[in-house]
């Protein structure tokens, strides 16, 4: 049979290329494109239609939505929105989850058969000295092992899930207190205007009572004096509002020129919430995480303890020898008494030990900071409190006292004095208060930030003890 071997060859490369043809992806090239994503990139505002798509989102189960309108200006909880759909960080959060769901979705699939064709010749003359012999290797998982896999891949896109929702929380608490400071800032900006509008009213009088002989030229200096440090401080407060306002258009992934008109927090001492939550162990989003985290190790080490039991493997075999045709199977089993996956098993146990030590040293580093943040944001509720109900009464009072004197004109040069002095005053009482104000809520943001978003009560029926997180889970 001297064409037997070319006839045979050709049919097995035909199935072989039907083969590949059946089960192969062709390749599509994507180059980088900067100049159209620069592009979208500066088109991006707070109106456009994936924002206002992600809002009726969120709003689909409300009986009263809150208004989402950016036209009239943006708030912080618009902006929040926003730093939601356009933050640079979440997208790529977003984009290695997306690999773990594609992991999962593919995951707990058999093995591709496996063709096989051996070919021999006889070296004594025959006359048909080819010897072939195809086969078909099928791999029947037996052992589990697939089941595990898939089991692993859903707990990893789970954990996932939650490294983006941890994000998203971590992006929000961030735009607060960028929101915050910027909202300082322009506070600042509004109290010197307005202390330096009376400054200027100051030097202009007593530059005349100086010129008049009335006033000491050195005492009237102080005036100028006063307005020149007050001018300064306008162009350096100026200059930090802008520097805020830019951080939160990066925050919010927008473009420094995007068409955005953010609107002061003037509440500044509530922005934070009520910091009293004692759920920070289900609702804090690290937590969420290492639980998930913590259950992806489990699904190893079980995945690693099903490879050590064998699969099946089995398929048709084919033999021509010598012009005799025989037809037969084939069959393997490997014996798990030398690798056993030891070496799998011993690690996965290893990482779960680790996963668990991850999750209860940040259980107590983050009880540990909660602790801090309530004592801090307490104490510094209190020097608001004494700020607003004892000090600023005195020092308006005393500025009050000295503008009626001067307003009749009993005092002389003294009441001058005072009145700068009390201006003065007032100016670093009204800059001490906004600080004030700005600590206590950056602080009420880090209590808020470490309990977590609001959640549903825990389900604690499963066996990790965490609550069950569908793959569509996204924090609010």
């Amino acid at each position: 049979m001297p064409n037997e071997l070319p006839r045979l060859g050709a049919g097995v490369g035909v199935l072989v290329a039907l083969a590949l043809l059946a089960g192969c992806q062709s390749y599509e090239a994507s180059p980088l494109d900067l100049g159209a994503h620069q592009a979208a990139w500066t088109e991006r505002a707070p109106g456009d239609e994936s924002v206002r798509a992600f809002v009726r989102e969120l709003t689909r189960d409300e009986q009263t939505p809150e208004p989402f309108d950016p036209a009239d200006g943006l708030s912080l909880g618009e902006g929040e929105i926003v730093a939601l759909v356009y933050s640079p960080e979440l997208r790529l959060a977003r984009l290695r989850a997306g690999v773990s769901a594609a992991t999962a979705e593919h995951a707990g699939r058999w093995d591709d058969p496996e063709l096989s064709v051996d070919v021999l010749r006889l070296i004594e003359s025959a006359s048909s000295p080819w010897v072939i012999t195809p086969g078909l290797a099928f791999t029947i998982p037996i052992s589990g092992r697939l089941e595990a896999e898939k089991a692993r891949a859903d707990a990893s896109l789970h954990a996932a899930l939650s490294r983006v929702a941890e994000q998203e929380w971590g992006v929000r608490n961030e735009l607060r207190r960028a929101w915050l400071e910027w909202s300082a800032a322009r506070l600042r900006v509004e109290r010197i205007e307005l202390l330096l509008g009376e400054v200027e009213s100051l030097v202009g009088s007593t530059a005349a009572l100086a010129d008049a002989g009335e006033m000491a030229r050195t005492q009237a200096t102080l005036f100028a004096l006063e307005r020149a440090g007050l001018a300064r401080s306008l162009v350096r407060e100026r200059g930090e509002a802008e520097h805020a306002e830019q951080r939160l258009r990066a925050i919010m992934g927008l473009s420094p020129d995007a068409p955005i008109t953010p609107l002061p927090a003037r509440s500044l001492s509530v922005v934070g919430g009520k910091p009293e939550s004692d759920q920070f162990a289900w609702r804090n989003p690290t937590l969420v995480r290492l639980r998930h985290e913590y259950e992806v190790a489990e699904r190893t080490l079980r995945r690693e303890i099903r490879k050590q039991y064998p699969d099946l493997t089995i398929g048709p075999l084919y033999e021509a020898d010598q012009g005799q045709s025989r037809i037969g199977f084939l069959g393997a089993v490997p014996i798990p008494v030398l690798n056993a996956n030891a070496q799998g098993i011993a690690e996965a146990e290893a990482e779960r030990a680790l996963a668990r030590a991850a999750f209860e040293t940040e259980y107590e580093r983050i009880a540990g900071h909660l602790a801090q943040a309530r004592a801090r944001h307490a104490s510094l509720s209190d020097q608001l409190r004494q700020l607003e109900d004892e000090i600023v009464p005195l020092v308006d009072q005393q500025l009050d006292e000295a503008q009626r004197l001067l307003e009749l004109g009993e005092g002389g040069l003294g009441a001058g004095l005072v009145l700068l002095e009390s201006l003065t005053r007032a100016g670093q009482i009204e800059m001490d208060l906004i600080d004030t104000r700005l600590a206590e809520s950056l602080a009420a943001v880090e209590v808020a930030g470490l309990i977590g978003p609001p959640m549903t009560q825990p389900n604690t029926d499963d066996a990790t003890g965490h609550p069950d997180a569908s793959p569509d889970e996204v924090s609010r």
